[in-house]
């Protein structure tokens, strides 16, 4: 059997503990994630910081983490003078740093699990478009943006791809195209407000077409707050009747101008059960959402 078919397995058994947020990690590191390329700008200047953000997730607790990829595509590496070669080889390296972390997580009887994450097209931009969507491209045009950087992904050979933090329906369109024929399983993970994507459409028309796509293991949200949370949680599970994947960031805003955390945060694993009742069986944390929480939710979930 392989990995992959361990975690579908274990997504059918019960709940599975995935990781928190990578910035907020490495920033409390020391590292300086002003840089458009966030935390993929460590990928190039220094990857074992990467690695050991990866590891503290899993000595936390997590049995998933989500490589620092999320803002790393061709065009953002082309602006800062990296080539298309250079930047395929930091892709696959984001990988590379989850799986050598998940090969030294205590406990080496327990299955880890690598997700590829594939953030939207406004992570690339760095203007916070990612919280809004609607970017005035057609799927077509959006499927060829994707295409590319999932193909570097896949060949690294992650278990799953975490097409992650997607603000509407086109871009969902778009990605489900271009995962078919990879070869690797996905999850679909949009960012929700109120009942609707980011661009505004209700959930269950965003979460309907990935009903449809065998590719799709998991669908739910990701970088909403836990308030917004426990409502897609349950219309992800009665629209697909696939397991749910939530992670959802601290309940603060994120202020793309100032480039800042606003609020105070609202997380907290007393959440855990409520999802994991409803349908979920991915459930960790996003943006400014750290180690202790993810013990706390491996806690909550494993009853110890």
């Amino acid at each position: 059997m392989s990995t992959m078919e361990s975690l579908a397995a274990a997504l059918a058994d019960g709940p599975v503990v995935l990781d928190g947020g990578m910035s907020n990690q490495l920033a409390a590191a020391g590292h300086d994630l002003s840089d458009e390329l966030w935390s993929a700008r460590l990928l190039a200047d220094e990857p074992e910081a990467v690695t050991a953000a990866h590891r503290a997730y899993f000595e936390a607790g997590a049995d998933v983490a989500i490589t620092a990829s999320y803002q790393a595509t061709f065009e953002g590496f082309a602006r800062r003078g990296v080539g298309r070669e250079r930047a395929a080889e930091l892709l696959a390296l984001s990988v590379e740093c989850a799986r050598t972390a998940a090969e030294a997580a205590p406990d080496p009887r327990r299955p880890r699990w690598v997700a590829a994450s594939v953030g939207p097209y406004g992570a690339m931009l760095a203007d916070g478009s990612e919280y809004r969507g609607r970017y005035g491209l057609s799927v077509a045009e959006l499927e060829r943006f994707h295409r590319p950087r999932l193909e570097v992904l896949a060949s690294a050979a992650p278990d799953v791809l975490a097409l992650e933090t997607i603000p509407d329906t086109d871009e969902a369109e778009a990605l489900l195209r271009a995962v078919r024929g990879l070869g690797v399983p996905a999850w679909l993970s949009f960012s929700a407000a109120g009942g609707r994507t980011r661009a505004g459409q209700p959930l269950e028309d965003a979460f309907a077409p990935a009903a449809r796509a065998d590719e799709v293991i998991a669908v739910g949200v990701n970088c909403c707050t836990p308030q917004d949370a426990d409502h897609a949680v349950a219309v992800a599970a009665r629209v697909t009747g696939k397991p749910v994947v939530v992670y959802p960031n601290s309940g603060e805003r994120w202020d793309a101008r100032a480039r800042a955390w606003t609020g105070e945060p609202t997380f907290s694993a007393s959440r855990v059960t409520g999802w994991r009742d409803a349908g979920a069986r991915l459930i960790g944390g996003c943006c400014r959402v750290g180690p202790d929480a993810i013990t706390s939710i491996a806690r909550t979930l494993r009853g110890s």
